[in-house]
């Protein structure tokens, strides 16, 4: 096969983990490519924080100064029962470099990305769906469709001319990080493990009068989570935990493999939900609503994959996991998964590694996403002085915006 139809590592998805996991490994002296069905960045998203354990990811890629020039930095949590405040957490009291939190929409976070990509020179080939791969000892061997900029998917027959075009590529390794609905994951048998009931959220993007002070809040009561995210000095983001059937009978009935969106009806329900949501939940939140942004209902199925990855295809990011949006859990940990896989192959391509180093990257990451959803007890149970705090656990372990060793400390605080 020509070289140019050659590559070292193959990345199947191009959001922030698909790109960070090609970003390092291209760092790392890798041949790397990296595609992806849509035509380019993201234009919304759900995950807009990044974690403490994340930003020093991105120092290491060389994008932290970008990312805190662009972002908004949040040192602290305030946690509600009710109407009431509970406890506080302060990020500042983890240890590490960067003890806080940054907001910064997910089309900034991947513009620069790209950039930098771009500047090791990786170009990400959008349009681009990944139709069939094998794999043998020696590497995996890919059929690539370019898709027509009228293509959406590769599951949708196109009838224009010219409008599929194949390629064939021999890569070393093969990594998906092509979202809930993976193609890479089930090419290659994985099933879920379901973790719960699919859990949806009414998230109202908005701007308001007052300025807003640079905390997450999250709240606890018997409606289910809402969560508080600030994005600038005056624009937040809310999101309400709904029942099944306040999401409606037709979000209820996609198939969840994913976030499921659809657009509330007309501009006057919209704000008549959230004032209710608002009295209801947060009657402390004053600050007044000078206009609706973005307003959407999401479905979350909380699942992880029944293993991260066989042979020389690995699974990363959404493709392997999913949660609920008010930590921003699965992309967060999803970065970390794609510099453990960068580090791990790059050990194996470059320093004559052994292959079992992906094994033990499967077991460490299966068993952390295992945790995070109560299907597994942890070896070394977190213990927290609070009451209070040992009844929220399971919700507070997967909506805290820290995880690993950062994640045992601050929950060690309640």
């Amino acid at each position: 096969m020509p070289k140019h139809n050659q590559t070292e590592v193959l990345v199947v998805g191009a959001g922030p983990v698909g790109m960070m996991t090609a970003l390092l490994a291209a760092q790392h002296g890798l041949r790397t490519a990296i595609i992806d069905l849509k035509s380019r960045t993201a234009r919304h998203s759900y995950a807009c924080a990044l974690h403490p354990a994340s930003l020093a990811l991105l120092a290491r890629a060389g994008l932290l100064p970008d990312v805190i020039k662009l972002g908004l930095r949040v040192e602290t949590v305030a946690l509600f029962d009710g109407g009431a405040i509970q406890t506080r957490l302060n990020l500042g009291d983890l240890p590490g470099e960067h003890p806080f939190a940054v907001v910064l929409p997910q089309f900034l976070l991947e513009e620069l990305l790209e950039e930098k990509l771009r500047a090791a020179g990786v170009q990400v080939q959008w349009h681009r769906c990944l139709a069939h791969f094998e794999q043998d000892d020696q590497g995996v061997d890919a059929v690539i469709e370019k898709l027509a900029p009228s293509a959406r998917d590769c599951s949708i027959p196109d009838s224009g001319a010219g409008a599929r075009k194949t390629v064939k590529l021999h890569a070393g390794f093969l990594i998906g990080a092509d979202g809930h609905n993976s193609f890479v994951r089930r090419q290659l048998g994985i099933p879920w493990l379901s973790a719960g009931e699919p859990q949806f959220f009414a998230v109202h993007e908005i701007a308001t009068v007052e300025p807003l002070d640079r905390e997450v809040k999250l709240l606890f009561n018997g409606a289910g989570l809402s969560a508080l995210w600030p994005l600038s000095e005056n624009k937040c983001r809310w999101s309400f935990q709904i029942t099944a059937s306040e999401a409606g009978r037709e979000l209820v009935l996609h198939d969840h493999n994913g976030p499921i969106v659809v657009e509330p009806p007309n501009d006057h329900d919209t704000l008549d939900q959230l004032r209710r949501f608002l009295a209801e939940r947060a009657p402390w939140f004053k600050a007044t609503v000078n206009d609706i942004l973005w307003v959407a209902c999401a479905g979350f199925n909380p699942a992880v994959a029944g293993r991260f990855g066989q042979g020389r295809c690995w699974l990363a990011g959404d493709a392997a996991h999913q949660t609920g949006p008010a930590g921003m859990q699965s992309m967060n940990l999803g970065l970390g998964e794609a510099a453990d896989l960068a580090d791990k192959l790059k050990t194996i391509l470059r320093d004559q590694g052994r292959m079992d180093g992906l094994q033990d990257y499967r077991l460490a990451h299966e068993a952390q996403w295992k945790r995070l959803l109560g299907l597994q007890i942890p070896a070394q149970p977190v213990t927290c002085s609070s009451p209070w705090a040992t009844q929220h656990l399971p919700t507070l372990l997967a909506s805290l915006p820290v995880s690993g060793h950062d994640l045992d400390l601050l929950l060690q605080k309640l």
